[in-house]
């Protein structure tokens, strides 16, 4: 018998996303584009999670050939999703630091119209958490510097949205000229 070896991937979360209490959308970024290619789709997807994990007092959810953990906090659910494949501690240290970093955002308020009210620094710490799927970072405190987010000032400056921007690019710009060089030296071989 054949063993059936699985391609290695980076692509380790298939998705993240936020609901309020009544299982509406605040957040949601789906990095796998064949799971859910379609709003329909994943708002449907995201409607059975939430019936399925709503009154549930677990952190771990098996649905569609997915591995979902989930916390709730006062009136929200945050969600990750990985394949079935992925190890639950791995997307439950993407979560508990996708809390903990908003929580220390929010003040400790993390609740619906607080996360509404500063939802572009929401984007920016799920951009600095999961980089599209695969997870740059797992400790809130780093997640929380590379923000530039200061619980004592105005939340998010057009500077820290501009660095921020400059910091992505420069990573891209890195791994590009790295895959450009590569695929020369194997051309050249």
């Amino acid at each position: 018998m054949d063993s059936v070896a699985l391609e290695p991937s980076l692509y380790t979360v298939k998705a993240i996303f936020i609901l309020d209490n009544d299982g509406n959308r605040l957040l949601s970024k789906y990095y796998d584009a064949e799971l859910y290619p379609s709003m329909k789709e994943q708002k449907n997807f995201e409607k059975n999670v939430f019936n399925k994990t709503q009154k549930a007092d677990n952190e771990i959810a098996f649905l569609e050939g997915l591995t979902i953990v989930y916390k709730s906090s006062i009136d929200l659910f945050f969600y990750v999703v990985g394949s079935a494949q992925e190890n639950e501690l791995m997307l439950m240290a993407v979560l508990n630091c996708l809390f903990e970093s908003l929580s220390q955002i929010l003040r400790k308020n993390v609740e619906r119209r607080c996360v509404l009210d500063n939802l572009d620094g929401v984007f920016l710490v799920v951009d600095e958490i999961i980089d599209g799927g695969v997870i740059l970072e797992s400790d809130p405190q780093q997640v929380v510097e590379k923000v530039n987010y200061k619980a004592d000032d105005n939340p998010l400056s057009e500077q820290s949205v501009a660095q921020h921007i400059t910091e992505k690019l420069a990573l891209t710009t890195n791994v590009l000229q790295s895959a450009k060089e590569q695929i020369k030296w194997s051309i050249l071989k």
